[in-house]
């Protein structure tokens, strides 16, 4: 296989920003397609990347676009049915997080991709970070021993502007809980393991109007979550929509404390990231030092443009690639979309009834 022949579903700002320079930026990747409801603004991405076929509907692209692979960059409610309809058509696919709207739709792509036999991803960006890297390392070497607690906080306040988002509309989405709290999800799992408890509080602090200027049922612009690890850790997830953070696009922390040691993260912005830090101290450390990442989780990438690395090294998109031109399996794949997903159902059920609610990992 010289090139890998891949449409692209999504024109919003982060197909621009992520999906679409990715692909670009791979030898052997063909972005032969692109979809999005707006043709006009489909044709603007067809142009700037030299993208030779536009489409409005993604079941035509799907059954004419000459694919061979599938970006899924839609809002979460179209995730289910464009994921199977092209793993009946054969087409290896990457979607974006979080996997679905319900656990058993995550629960079918899941297994309807494994019996495919097919490359299936989902980006959750966090896990290629080098400082999230670094620390994952840290963490296998023994640095803070056994975890007893992990704390995880992610929070932006673009919620509390005035106009529609369909992230914040509940016929369309899962919320803060599914949009920024899929990251957490992931991360606390990547970083400590199975999920086994989960016990939440959603809220949703601002009134929505729809599209229409109607009034709609919102979904949650602020999550907590108790959680309790299958190996006994304690962990705390706090996302919102509704923060105010002045000159910060955003606000991400991960704080890990264990038997012999503790890790905290502090990863402030999106954009140019000077102050990102990782903080450690190891027994018996008497005071918290910096530690840097090492230049080799780096490559050619500055430290202070971390998310150049999905344009430089083998992650994300670049790896979904590299998995189809190999043949072998990609990661994080929709088992981990579908582990994710449990963890936000069970959130939300959760929070309806007042209950603690056991994550079930018997299927």
């Amino acid at each position: 296989m010289d090139k890998v022949k891949v449409g692209v579903v999504g024109t919003s700002w982060w197909a621009d920003g992520m999906y679409l320079p990715a692909l670009k930026s791979h030898p052997q990747a063909e972005i032969v397609a692109i979809c999005g409801r707006n043709r006009q603004r489909a044709a603007e991405m067809a142009e700037k990347y030299d993208i030779a076929k536009i489409y409005t509907d993604y079941r035509a692209m799907i059954e004419q676009g000459g694919l061979e692979a599938i970006i899924i960059g839609t809002p979460d409610d179209l995730h289910y049915d464009i994921a199977m309809r092209s793993l009946e058509a054969g087409l290896k696919v990457l979607c974006d997080k979080p996997l679905a709207l319900r656990e058993q739709q995550a629960y079918e792509m899941w297994r309807k991709a494994e019996a495919a036999h097919v490359q299936n991803m989902v980006l959750f960006t966090y896990r290629w970070i080098p400082f999230f890297q670094y620390v994952r390392d840290l963490i296998s070497q023994g640095y803070i021993g056994q975890c007893y607690q992990v704390e995880l906080s992610f929070l932006v306040g673009h919620g509390r502007q005035p106009e529609y988002q369909w992230r914040l509309d509940s016929q369309r989405s899962n919320g803060v809980l599914g949009d920024l709290g899929s990251h957490l999800i992931y991360l606390a799992r990547w970083l400590v393991g199975e999920i086994a408890q989960v016990d939440a509080q959603l809220a949703s602090f601002a009134k929505r109007l729809g599209p229409d200027g109607e009034p709609i049922v919102p979904a949650n612009d602020s999550a907590v979550l108790l959680l309790k690890f299958c190996n006994g850790a304690q962990g705390v997830i706090n996302t919102s929509f509704m923060t105010y953070l002045a000159d910060r696009d955003m606000q991400i922390y991960v704080k890990l404390y264990g038997s012999n040691g503790s890790l905290e993260i502090n990863f402030p912005s999106a954009g140019s990231n000077p102050a990102a830090s990782i903080f450690g101290a190891h027994n018996p450390d008497k005071k918290f030092r910096k530690l840097e990442v090492p230049a080799s989780y780096w490559g050619e990438v500055s430290p202070t443009e971390p998310f150049g690395i999905f344009t430089r090294q083998a992650v994300g998109c670049r790896l979904f690639i590299d998995a189809i031109l190999e043949n072998r399996p990609a990661s994080p794949n929709f088992f981990d979309g579908y582990k994710v997903q449990q963890v936000i159902e069970a959130a939300i059920e959760s929070d309806r009834t007042g209950n603690r609610i056991n994550i079930d990992h018997s299927r």
